[in-house]
């Protein structure tokens, strides 16, 4: 095997594997139920894949057009259109990419020079710290206010300074499950005006918002849209996180500096894929029932977990529930986790890994996207603990 003689300096010193693969590895090895990584342990709907092997057989098999097949890009801003109230040009405001994390890392690698400071709100997804780091960015991390996560909007006044280039918001939250309220997009908006400050807005479980609330897109606020990215993706509405197909929407001026950055580096996403969900959009219920459909699942998990000693924490977007374990165990959460994956056969993520440093309180979450069998069997070994 080849060895490299040279000096590395990384530029992510401090990185190492993602924690989704670790636990899922961890999982696969022990036979655990696997409730950490999120995806379905279920199948896409027939008539998607269906679609998909049509495009493959039409033989539309080479690149599409750099910025998405335009039929998709139609029907993403007719949705968009329908839900949030704004009328994105599917010309130049809509781009097609392989995934959400590609374009939130690709929009910050759009704006982010040297020097420039990005706000974060903690715990962060772990792509969004390295995206702007690797770009020569600063985060600047504002802690969201436990158990609920909410938003501490002095802090973040306060985290503004002249070098704030960018912030990257994330509702529904992964992995708080939190959402953003139209007053918390009101204070957004107003602290924003008349500042430069670019918004990475990551809504990939927009259509997973629970007990009737709707979900607040930055599209739905003008003096948000007019400076924000809108991440968004298909494998979260339809079940197919593997294909890795997602789309930004921006106003033009930013777009136009996105696909700067776009073209050299994936350059298109899956093409016979972005025919068959051009397609299947028109089948506007199945991203319609997709909060019912997830909310039943949530319930249906803490209906099973009822008898356990876990204390659920609110859960009103995405598929994931937190679970605080201070009645079972004073040991820090990723002990936790690698013991209940390796001892009792369950696999969980430890949300402290989301944070710079451990925070105090003690908090697991869950996966609830899997058959009813599954979480029947996961809450059931919980309940015993």
């Amino acid at each position: 095997m080849p060895t490299y003689s040279g000096r590395i300096s990384s530029k992510l010193p401090h990185v190492g594997t993602t924690i989704f693969t670790v636990m899922s590895r961890l999982a696969a090895e022990h036979s655990a139920i696997n409730l950490s990584q999120g995806f379905p342990d279920f199948d896409c709907a027939q008539e998607l894949r269906d679609l998909v092997t049509k495009y493959f057989n039409a033989g539309l098999n080479q690149y599409p057009l750099m910025a998405g097949v335009p039929r998709l890009r139609e029907a993403i801003a007719e949705k968009v259109e329908t839900l949030y109230g704004t009328r994105y040009d599917s010309e130049h405001e809509v781009t097609v990419v392989p995934g959400a994390t590609y374009g939130i890392f690709t929009a910050v690698a759009t704006l982010i020079r040297p020097g420039d400071e990005v706000i974060l709100f903690e715990p962060a997804y772990d792509s969004y710290g390295p995206a702007v780091e690797v770009n020569g960015g600063v985060p600047v991390y504002v802690q969201l206010k436990y158990p609920d996560y909410s938003i501490d909007w002095a802090g973040v006044q306060k985290a503004i300074t002249a070098r704030t280039r960018m912030m990257i918001i994330n509702t529904p939250n992964n992995p708080t499950a939190s959402v953003f309220s139209g007053e918390d997009m009101r204070m957004l908006e107003a602290m924003l005006r008349n500042t430069g400050i670019v918004v990475v807005s990551d809504e990939v479980y927009e259509h997973i918002v629970f007990d009737g609330h709707q979900h607040q897109s930055v599209a739905r606020f003008p003096g948000l849209a007019e400076r924000s990215f809108v991440v968004s993706s298909f494998g979260k509405t339809y079940h197919v996180t593997g294909w890795k197909t997602g789309y930004v929407l921006a106003p033009k001026e930013l777009m136009a500096e996105f696909r700067k950055v776009h073209q050299f580096n994936s350059f298109v996403a899956n093409g016979p894929i972005q025919h068959a969900l051009a397609e299947y959009m028109q089948n506007k219920d199945a991203y319609r029932s997709l909060a019912a459909f997830y909310q039943r699942k949530r319930d249906f998990f803490l209906e099973c977990l009822k008898a356990s000693r876990f204390k659920p924490l609110p859960s009103r977007g995405t598929f994931f529930q937190n679970l605080a374990y201070d009645a079972i165990s004073d040991e820090r959460d990723m002990d936790m986790a690698l013991r209940l994956t390796k001892e009792r056969g369950v696999a969980s993520i430890p949300v402290s890994v989301f944070y710079r440093e451990p925070p105090a309180h003690r908090v697991l979450r869950f996966c609830f996207a899997k058959s009813d069998e599954t979480l029947a069997r996961g809450a059931e070994i919980l309940s015993r603990i």
